[in-house]
């Protein structure tokens, strides 16, 4: 389904058991866009026709949020314009080259260059894809594009971030709407998820010039302003009490010394995700 966030903005949810990110869709007096086009032929076209049923302006670009499989492999069944950062169009460029079939799929996540979560993800959501034809942007911009859909703006920023360096954000300021993709997740491409404080404080300062009353990230439910930060506050903390802590012993005792309780499982996954991220700066630095 469609849900409504505002009279201009839709997104269609996150469907975790094939890893479908929520897409969106930004509807202007002139054009509309849509946000990220979906892991599959299937799930751009489950999107389309939603669309197709709304009293709307055409559908004219989809803006991609990042490079990973599950958010560019609809593209070239949406058929619109496409637009992305330069990173992002120059990775899509790279996927290209690969081959998808099982054996190559099993081939790369033995080599460490895919994940087996990913692997398995497109399996279940495509189980043949022969036809899987990847397409790159026609359009990329390296820092930040404005467009102006009539009675409302897309404002789509690079802003990078831990789980893709290529991370960009969609807001629609009238709307007070803004689409993070999966910016705010933690890497999970090099071993160990993980998070850097320093990065994620770089994210977040990014994201808070902002004014958003709700957001809308690939795979988990909108937020707003309120519990978006919470969350994020919090996630904040939990990274500046880790410091640079590379034990996860350590980390935890400091956390119940400074909070006076353990963490519950929520917050030890966050504590791990931390130190997993200290412990791979240390292994950069006595290897280089």
């Amino acid at each position: 389904m469609l849900n409504k966030l505002s009279n201009r903005v839709y997104y269609m949810p996150h469907y975790a058991e094939t890893d479908r990110p929520a897409l969106g869709l930004i509807c202007g007096d002139n054009m509309s866009v849509i946000v990220d086009s979906g892991n599959s032929p299937a799930h751009a076209q489950d999107l389309l026709h939603l669309v197709e049923q709304l009293e709307i302006a055409p559908v004219k670009f989809v803006v991609i949020t990042h490079w990973h499989w599950d958010h560019i492999f609809g593209m070239s069944t949406m058929g619109f314009l496409s637009i992305s950062h330069d990173l992002t169009k120059e990775k899509i460029r790279y996927l290209q080259t690969l081959k998808w079939d099982d054996a190559s799929l099993d081939l790369r996540v033995s080599t460490g260059e895919e994940i087996e979560f990913c692997r398995d993800m497109i399996r279940r959501e495509m189980p043949t894809r022969e036809h899987l034809k990847l397409k790159t942007p026609e359009l990329s911009f390296p820092s930040k594009i404005e467009l102006d859909l009539g009675g409302v703006t897309c404002i789509v920023e690079h802003v990078g971030g831990v789980h893709a360096r290529d991370s960009s954000i969609v807001y629609i300021p009238e709307e007070k709407i803004l689409f993070l993709g999966d910016c705010i997740y933690q890497d999970f491409y090099s071993g160990e998820w993980s998070y850097h404080l320093d990065e994620l404080t770089v994210l977040l300062e990014k994201l808070k010039k902002y004014d958003a009353a709700y957001y809308v990230t690939g795979h988990q439910n909108p937020k707003t302003h309120d519990d978006m930060w919470s969350f994020l506050d919090e996630l904040t903390r939990i990274g500046e009490i880790v410091g640079k802590e590379a034990s996860l012993e350590q980390a935890i005792a400091r956390f119940r010394e400074v909070q006076g309780t353990m963490p519950d499982e929520e917050q030890l996954e966050y504590i791990q995700n931390f130190v997993s991220g200290n412990q791979k700066t240390l292994f950069r630095d006595e290897s280089s």
